[in-house]
C-alpha cells in the first residue's frame, strides 16, 4: 500500500482502494481531453517501432493509449484494477475493430513476469497512483532488449494556456467555479477513493534511475488545437476524475450535477467553451545495460 502523509498532522493520508475511480469509466472518453493527433506516430519514430513486439499499458483505464498504439505492435495488453474501465476498453476495441488487444484486471503492484516480455510499457497519467519504485523495478525485468518504459502526461486544461479572443468564440471553462463547487459538496480536501490526496508525487526520473534505468529522454508532441467543449463534455470531465467520482456524492449526486450545470450555463450563455489543448510530454526510460 502507498501511504502519503498523515492527516492528523494537518497533511493527508491516502491508501489505494478499489473505489478510487468507481463510476468514472462511463464518463472518461467524453470527459477527458484528447491526446495530440500524431502522438502514436511520434512514439513509433522515437522508439523505432515496426509493428513487432508487445505493448503493456499499465493503468490503462478505458484503453485510450493501448487502442491508440495497437497498430504499432503485434499485440497490446491493457492492465487496470477497475473492471468497469476494462469493460469500456473492450467495448471500444470492438467498436474500433482493434483485434490485437487484451485486458487484465490487476493492480500494477501485482504484475508478475508471467505476463511476458514487452517492447514498451506505458504509463499514461497513471504512474503517480502506484508504488512507483516497486512497479518500475518489476517492469525493468519485463522489457525486451532495447525496450523502454514510457510515461505520457495526460492533456489537462491549464488556465495559463487559455485561448485568446482572436481565435475563439467561447469563454474558457470556469475552473475556479468548478473547484469551489466541489469543495462545497465534498470539503476542502481532494478526495481519492476512501481517503484524501491533495498532492501527487513527482521526480519520476529519480524513481526510474534509482532502480536501474538511464536518465529520461523527453519528447514534446506539439498540439495547440482549440477545442470546443459543451456543458455535457465538462460535466463528463468532472465525473471522470477521482476527486469528483460519482460515488463520492452519495445521495447528493443529482443535486451536485444540477448545480454544476447551472454554474456552467451562467458562465457561457451558449453552453459552449473553448480550450487550447496543451502539448503532450513523453518521458522515456531505457534500462542501464
Amino acid at each position: 500500500m502507498l501511504t502519503m502523509g498523515d492527516k492528523s498532522r494537518g497533511s493527508e493520508t491516502w491508501q489505494w482502494d478499489e473505489t478510487l475511480f468507481a463510476g468514472t469509466a462511463a464518463y472518461y472518453v467524453r470527459g477527458r481531453l484528447p491526446y495530440a493527433p500524431n502522438l502514436a506516430d511520434v512514439l513509433a519514430e522515437t522508439l523505432g517501432l515496426d509493428g513487432q513486439g508487445r505493448l503493456l499499458d499499465i493503468g490503462c483505464g478505458p484503453g485510450t493509449i493501448a487502442l491508440l498504439c495497437a497498430r504499432l505492435f503485434e499485440s497490446v495488453v491493457g492492465l487496470d484494477p477497475d473492471p468497469d474501465m476494462l469493460a469500456e476498453a473492450a467495448r471500444l476495441a470492438r467498436e474500433r475493430d482493434v483485434t490485437n488487444a487484451s485486458w487484465v484486471c490487476l493492480r500494477a503492484e501485482e504484475i508478475r513476469p508471467e505476463l511476458g516480455q514487452f517492447r514498451a510499457v506505458t504509463f499514461a497519467a497513471s504512474f503517480h497512483w502506484m508504488d512507483r519504485p516497486r512497479v518500475a523495478a518489476t517492469v525493468r525485468s519485463m522489457l525486451d532488449p532495447n525496450g523502454a518504459a514510457v510515461q505520457i502526461d495526460a492533456p489537462a486544461y491549464r488556465p495559463d494556456e487559455a485561448v485568446t479572443p482572436t481565435d475563439v468564440r467561447h469563454p474558457p471553462p470556469p475552473q475556479d467555479v468548478i473547484v469551489n463547487l466541489r469543495q462545497r459538496y465534498l470539503g476542502p480536501d481532494r478526495r481519492a477513493g476512501q481517503g484524501i490526496r491533495n498532492t501527487s508525487p513527482d521526480n519520476e526520473d529519480g524513481v526510474f534511475r534509482s532502480v536501474g534505468y538511464r536518465p529520461a529522454e523527453r519528447v514534446t508532441v506539439p498540439d495547440g488545437r482549440v477545442l470546443t467543449r459543451t456543458i455535457d463534455d465538462l460535466v463528463a470531465g468532472v465525473f471522470s476524475t477521482s476527486s469528483t467520482a460519482p460515488h463520492l456524492f452519495g445521495s447528493r449526486l443529482q443535486a451536485f450535477e444540477a448545480d454544476l450545470r447551472a454554474e456552467l450555463a451562467a458562465a457561457s450563455p451558449t453552453g459552449l467553451f473553448s480550450v487550447r489543448l496543451p502539448d503532450n510530454i513523453v518521458s522515456i526510460w531505457h534500462p542501464r545495460k
